[in-house]
């Protein structure tokens, strides 16, 4: 259950172990390092907080969507990259929605909790923390939902394929769709950049869908 790469753990809800992952200091330093001078470095901490706090609660979503299912978590994961929730079986299409729904599930209603508090506080800190935590978790949201793997868009996008269609025929599209979005990303990524100076660490994997177009394992 131990990680070799994890630095610190400790039980969160329903008892499950979260584990924090020695790349979280590449992103922390990555993020500060964007701060040129002292009366920026609170906000960037704050951000990281923010953001740490977030992804969490995401991955806490995954872990209640399994639990209340009656599939057991073995730990919740923060990396560099994001997190996972990792469970100790494996998972019908069914039960795979309601897992992967949760996270942005969680991400919405923080959003909508944020940005409906926001305009009745005075204090402009505690405004900022607000209008960054909504628009933070919006985004987390909607970029989760991008139909492309192993983001849980992807996941649910797979999942609900395999109500309407051949499980084999469901991989094949949704194998499809992602190389589609892999040869959109790079666009993605430059329009991102140039309009909202924001850059994309994550790459959908590429091979991952070519195998799943191929129906081969992944």
């Amino acid at each position: 259950m131990h990680s070799d790469n994890s630095i610190f753990e400790f039980r969160g809800p329903w008892n499950v172990p979260i584990q924090l992952n020695q790349s979280l200091i590449f992103l922390v330093l990555l993020i500060v390092g964007f701060s040129f001078d002292p009366e920026s470095l609170p906000y960037a901490l704050g951000f990281v907080a923010i953001l740490l706090t977030s992804i969490l609660l995401h991955e806490l979503g995954h872990a209640w969507g399994c639990l209340i299912q009656g599939i057991p978590v073995n730990r919740v994961v923060l990396y560099g990259g994001g997190g996972f929730c990792e469970h100790r079986r494996s998972t019908s299409s069914y039960e795979d929605e309601l897992i992967v729904a949760m996270g942005p599930i969680v991400n919405l209603t923080l959003w909508a909790l944020c940005s409906l508090l926001e305009p009745f506080v005075t204090s402009p800190e505690l405004g900022w923390v607000l209008v960054v935590t909504a628009q933070l978790n919006l985004f987390l949201a909607v970029f989760n939902m991008l139909p492309l793997m192993p983001l849980d868009g992807g996941r649910l996008f797979h999942a609900v394929l395999n109500r309407m269609v051949k499980p084999v025929t469901a991989t094949r599209i949704a194998g499809l769709v992602g190389l589609i979005g892999v040869a959109l990303w790079l666009p993605m990524i430059v329009f991102a950049y140039e309009n909202f100076g924001f850059v994309f660490l994550f790459f959908p994997p590429l091979l991952r869908h070519w195998h799943m177009l191929r129906h081969a394992q992944y």
